[in-house]
Protein backbone atom coordinates (compact mmCIF):
# COMPACT_ATOMS: atom_id res chain seq x y z
CA UNK A 1 0.00 0.00 0.00
CA UNK A 2 2.75 2.73 0.65
CA UNK A 3 4.67 1.75 -2.81
CA UNK A 4 1.37 2.55 -4.37
CA UNK A 5 0.73 6.09 -2.57
CA UNK A 6 4.38 6.62 -3.15
CA UNK A 7 4.71 5.57 -6.96
CA UNK A 8 1.26 7.36 -7.48
CA UNK A 9 3.23 10.81 -5.88
CA UNK A 10 5.87 9.99 -7.81
CA UNK A 11 3.76 10.00 -11.23
CA UNK A 12 2.03 12.80 -10.11
CA UNK A 13 4.91 15.20 -9.60
CA UNK A 14 6.52 13.48 -12.58
CA UNK A 15 3.70 14.74 -14.76
CA UNK A 16 3.14 18.08 -12.85
CA UNK A 17 6.89 18.80 -13.56
CA UNK A 18 6.62 17.86 -17.49
CA UNK A 19 3.99 20.28 -17.91
CA UNK A 20 5.56 23.17 -16.17
CA UNK A 21 9.06 22.53 -18.13
CA UNK A 22 6.65 22.33 -21.54
CA UNK A 23 5.08 25.36 -20.38
CA UNK A 24 8.34 27.19 -19.76
CA UNK A 25 9.65 26.35 -23.04
CA UNK A 26 8.62 28.08 -26.54
CA UNK A 27 7.32 26.70 -29.82
CA UNK A 28 10.46 25.50 -31.12
CA UNK A 29 12.60 24.23 -28.14
CA UNK A 30 9.56 22.30 -27.22
CA UNK A 31 9.39 20.72 -30.41
CA UNK A 32 13.20 19.67 -29.93
CA UNK A 33 12.49 18.70 -26.61
CA UNK A 34 9.86 15.76 -28.26
CA UNK A 35 12.29 14.15 -30.93
CA UNK A 36 9.68 13.30 -32.62
CA UNK A 37 9.65 16.58 -35.05
CA UNK A 38 12.92 16.70 -36.30
CA UNK A 39 11.94 17.32 -39.86
CA UNK A 40 10.18 20.14 -38.54
CA UNK A 41 12.48 21.36 -36.77
CA UNK A 42 15.07 21.19 -39.53
CA UNK A 43 12.20 23.22 -42.48
CA UNK A 44 12.05 25.66 -39.62
CA UNK A 45 15.50 26.64 -39.61
CA UNK A 46 15.45 26.16 -43.67
CA UNK A 47 12.71 28.57 -43.86
CA UNK A 48 13.96 30.77 -41.48
CA UNK A 49 10.99 30.84 -38.58
CA UNK A 50 13.20 30.05 -36.13
CA UNK A 51 12.97 33.76 -34.36
CA UNK A 52 9.48 34.25 -35.28
CA UNK A 53 8.21 30.85 -33.77
CA UNK A 54 10.52 32.00 -30.57
CA UNK A 55 8.73 35.42 -30.30
CA UNK A 56 6.25 35.65 -28.10
CA UNK A 57 3.43 34.84 -30.20
CA UNK A 58 0.66 33.46 -29.05
CA UNK A 59 0.48 31.05 -31.89
CA UNK A 60 -0.92 27.55 -32.64
CA UNK A 61 1.25 25.32 -34.46
CA UNK A 62 -0.70 22.34 -36.04
CA UNK A 63 2.67 20.19 -36.54
CA UNK A 64 3.29 17.23 -38.47
CA UNK A 65 5.55 14.55 -37.23
CA UNK A 66 8.52 13.41 -38.66
CA UNK A 67 5.76 10.25 -39.95
CA UNK A 68 3.99 12.59 -41.47
CA UNK A 69 6.88 14.38 -43.79
CA UNK A 70 7.60 10.57 -44.59
CA UNK A 71 3.88 10.55 -46.11
CA UNK A 72 5.03 13.44 -48.55
CA UNK A 73 5.28 11.98 -52.84
CA UNK A 74 9.22 11.77 -53.38
CA UNK A 75 10.67 14.63 -53.58
CA UNK A 76 8.66 17.06 -52.49
CA UNK A 77 10.94 17.79 -48.94
CA UNK A 78 13.49 18.06 -50.86
CA UNK A 79 12.22 20.45 -53.24
CA UNK A 80 10.49 22.42 -50.59
CA UNK A 81 14.42 22.53 -48.17
CA UNK A 82 15.56 24.06 -51.29
CA UNK A 83 13.45 26.81 -52.21
CA UNK A 84 13.16 28.33 -48.31
CA UNK A 85 10.06 31.35 -49.64
CA UNK A 86 7.80 27.82 -50.54
CA UNK A 87 9.26 26.39 -47.48
CA UNK A 88 7.79 29.35 -45.64
CA UNK A 89 4.48 29.47 -47.05
CA UNK A 90 4.11 25.75 -46.65
CA UNK A 91 5.45 25.94 -42.97
CA UNK A 92 3.18 29.09 -41.78
CA UNK A 93 0.06 27.91 -42.99
CA UNK A 94 0.24 24.91 -40.28
CA UNK A 95 0.68 28.33 -37.98
CA UNK A 96 -2.83 30.07 -36.82
CA UNK A 97 -2.61 33.19 -34.98
CA UNK A 98 -3.70 32.96 -31.07
CA UNK A 99 -3.87 30.26 -29.05
CA UNK A 100 -6.47 27.88 -29.72
CA UNK A 101 -6.76 25.09 -27.37
CA UNK A 102 -8.64 21.93 -28.64
CA UNK A 103 -11.85 22.73 -26.49
CA UNK A 104 -11.98 26.11 -28.61
CA UNK A 105 -11.74 24.49 -32.30
CA UNK A 106 -15.39 24.49 -34.51
CA UNK A 107 -15.64 23.13 -37.54
CA UNK A 108 -14.95 25.54 -40.36
CA UNK A 109 -12.57 27.99 -42.02
CA UNK A 110 -9.55 29.02 -40.14
CA UNK A 111 -6.97 32.24 -40.96
CA UNK A 112 -3.69 30.54 -40.83
CA UNK A 113 -0.19 32.95 -40.58
CA UNK A 114 0.17 32.34 -44.78
CA UNK A 115 -3.03 34.32 -45.04
CA UNK A 116 -4.84 31.26 -46.98
CA UNK A 117 -7.42 29.51 -44.69
CA UNK A 118 -7.64 26.18 -43.78
CA UNK A 119 -10.66 23.72 -43.00
CA UNK A 120 -11.10 22.93 -39.49
CA UNK A 121 -13.49 19.33 -39.23
CA UNK A 122 -14.72 17.90 -36.16
CA UNK A 123 -16.89 15.00 -37.52
CA UNK A 124 -15.49 11.67 -37.63
CA UNK A 125 -12.31 13.03 -35.27
CA UNK A 126 -10.97 16.33 -35.33
CA UNK A 127 -8.88 17.26 -38.72
CA UNK A 128 -7.47 20.51 -40.74
CA UNK A 129 -7.65 20.09 -43.79
CA UNK A 130 -7.09 15.97 -44.23
CA UNK A 131 -4.45 15.66 -41.91
CA UNK A 132 -5.85 14.26 -38.34
CA UNK A 133 -4.90 15.87 -35.71
CA UNK A 134 -3.45 13.33 -33.24
CA UNK A 135 -3.02 15.09 -30.04
CA UNK A 136 -3.76 18.54 -28.20
CA UNK A 137 -2.93 21.21 -26.38
CA UNK A 138 0.88 21.02 -25.98
CA UNK A 139 1.45 24.13 -24.11
CA UNK A 140 4.39 26.24 -24.88
CA UNK A 141 5.40 29.38 -23.08
CA UNK A 142 3.81 31.34 -26.78
CA UNK A 143 1.04 29.07 -27.40
CA UNK A 144 0.15 25.59 -28.26
CA UNK A 145 0.99 22.76 -30.44
CA UNK A 146 -1.65 20.28 -31.85
CA UNK A 147 0.45 17.42 -33.56
CA UNK A 148 -1.03 16.49 -37.24
CA UNK A 149 -0.53 12.85 -38.79
CA UNK A 150 -0.26 14.90 -42.32
CA UNK A 151 1.48 17.70 -43.80
CA UNK A 152 -1.16 20.07 -45.54
CA UNK A 153 -0.36 22.41 -48.06
CA UNK A 154 -1.84 25.69 -49.23
CA UNK A 155 -4.26 25.89 -52.10
CA UNK A 156 -2.36 27.30 -54.97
Amino acid sequence: MRFTKTLTATAMMFVASFGLQAADKDIVDTAVAAGSFKTLVTAVKAAGLVETLKSAGPFTVFAPTDEAFAKLPAGTLEKLLANPADLKQVLLYHVVPGKVMAADVKAGKVKTAQGAQAMLSTSGGVKIDQANIVKTDIVTSNGVIHVIDAVILPKK
